[in-house]
């Protein structure tokens, strides 16, 4: 039995010869920094990652390499898994006819663990070749105090980076914003030129929000260096999909066994479907990559593209998950099989998301929206429920209860935005309909599951989280919504309740 390569360097060339997979045209020795990112995943590893690596590809922009930077305890796992194989991964990606790509993406040339030694992360991020820091963080990531959606000023771990970048003392430094200011403002001292911060998180205006919490943070350490961020430094906005499942012991077990000619060893590969999509606003200080060149769609305006996504795709997302949980669904595709889902989902998207979407001429919506719903019914994707509820306290406010609030200024109706959110309350109690445990996972789980354990003797119980929820509570048109469909989830579950939401819509 032949002993199976393992992904690196040394080894790259003889898996393309033994494998048949694709793998880097170009010299890595030859790539040179130019990006760092914050929050190397599945995603970042499947998006832009893999737009870089496809310019490479062509010969272009080996001069933008990128340098991944941790700063949570998890993301020793990502440093030690991409150091023993030269950082090097493969992407497979799966379309709904069975098709599937696989190639190793060679764009990330480095990778730093802050915590290791903040000194080094700082000294990284300040030198003169890093032009552009981007970040996947999530939604969690942005230190969003959940009750005004303000920069928390008094979490102890901000105010702890505050107070050694006033004393001088990098060494000490724990978040991505200590960090990258620390940066800026040695290029700030040394009159240097700052390099672009470049969100891609899943936020409406997240270079908005950036540059926003940024120069805050920057005007809390002195206001000089608020004023010089605020002066020089791009915050780009951008919006960007595909929808990329958590790597799993399968995953890994397929690259393995590979195709007809062989398989090898890689330690963290990521899956992705085929569709994938990037929309950036063309506002950067130092430059940027020929992002145009590898299929990003480079504009003047996101908002209209990303208000979309975030209002289509990422909130149908919340719409079929703690439903489907409920049910006793795991895999996103099987809830995607039952019709009463897809119709459910298309009824949100076209009755109450679209109305409150920006003009985008030359976007079919209505082909957009049922692509949206074949890519959801993906199986080879694997995409998984759980994945889809996690974090809902970050989600649900920044992706659909804009579309409510909208609706309800402009009169229109809300009936299935309530009943999705009651779906969340019914899903928080902790137990589906099976009576088995839901693992609620979420940065805010003991207040959400505490809210949700009244829902059965005050059906508003949840809702009373103004912190969450703002003045919802207090609009009889969204309540009586919610407060039907909760009851109905208690009495009659999942796939009768989204029945008798789905024939009251459509009469």
């Amino acid at each position: 039995m032949n002993t199976l390569l393992k992904l690196n360097a040394d080894n790259l060339s003889s898996i393309a010869e033994s494998t048949g997979v694709a793998i880097p045209t170009y010299d890595r020795s030859q790539v040179t920094p130019g990006i760092v990112h914050f929050g190397v995943g599945g995603f970042h590893r499947a998006h832009q990652a893999m737009y870089l690596d496809r310019l490479m590809n062509d010969g272009k922009n080996l001069d933008w390499g990128i340098i991944g930077m941790g700063v949570m305890p998890s993301d020793v796992r990502m440093r030690d898994a991409l150091a023993g194989q030269n950082h090097l991964y493969t992407l497979t990606t799966k379309a709904p006819d069975g098709k599937e790509d696989q190639r190793v993406i060679g764009s990330i040339i480095d990778y730093v663990f802050a915590p290791d030694d903040p000194r080094k992360a700082v000294d990284t991020l300040a030198q003169d070749a890093i032009r552009i820091v981007s970040l996947t963080v999530t939604e969690g990531g942005y230190n969003i105090d959940p009750a005004t959606g303000e920069f928390a000023q008094d979490n102890p771990r901000i105010v702890a980076d505050r107070e050694a970048l006033q004393a001088g003392q990098t060494w000490k430094l724990q978040t991505f914003f200590g960090l990258i200011t620390a940066a800026l403002l040695i290029r700030k001292e040394a009159g240097k030129a700052p390099f672009t911060i470049m969100s891609c998180d899943n936020i409406q205006g997240n270079g908005d929000l950036a540059k926003k919490f940024f120069r805050t943070f920057a005007t809390s350490v002195s206001e000089d260096l608020g004023n010089w961020v605020r002066e020089n430094v791009a915050f780009p906005n951008s919006m960007v999909d595909r929808i990329t499942p958590e790597t799993t012991d399968d995953d890994r077990a397929d690259v393995a066994r590979g195709n007809n000619k062989g398989g090898y060893l890689d330690t963290w590969p990521v899956v992705s479907e085929d569709f994938t999509q990037w929309v950036l606003e063309d506002s950067f200080t130092q430059g940027r990559p020929n992002y145009e060149d590898a299929g990003v769609q480079v504009v003047d305006d996101v908002e209209p593209y990303e208000l979309m996504k975030l209002r289509l795709l990422n909130a149908s997302h919340q719409g079929l998950c703690y439903f489907g949980r409920l049910a006793g669904h795991h895999m996103v595709h099987d809830v995607m099989a039952d019709q009463r889902f897809r119709m459910f989902l298309l009824a949100y998207m076209e009755r109450e998301a679209t109305p409150t979407l920006k003009p985008l001429p030359g976007v079919d919506l209505d082909a957009y929206r049922h692509q949206l719903i074949a890519r959801f019914g993906n199986a080879a994707v694997k995409d998984t429920v759980p994945r889809l509820c996690a974090e809902s306290s970050d989600r649900i406010p920044k992706w659909l209860l804009p579309v409510v609030r909208e609706n309800l200024s402009a009169g229109r109706d809300v009936t299935l935005s309530a009943a999705i959110v009651a779906s969340w309350a019914r899903y928080a109690e902790g137990v589906d309909e099976q009576d088995q445990p839901i693992n609620v996972v979420d940065n805010l789980k003991e207040r959400v599951m505490e809210n949700a354990s009244g829902n059965r003797s005050d059906a508003l119980a949840f809702l009373r989280d103004r912190g969450i929820f703002g003045d919802l509570i207090d609009n009889e048109e969204f309540t009586k919504a919610y407060v039907d469909t909760l009851n109905s989830l208690h009495h009659r579950g999942a796939e009768a309740t989204l029945d008798a939401v789905l024939a009251q819509v459509t009469v």
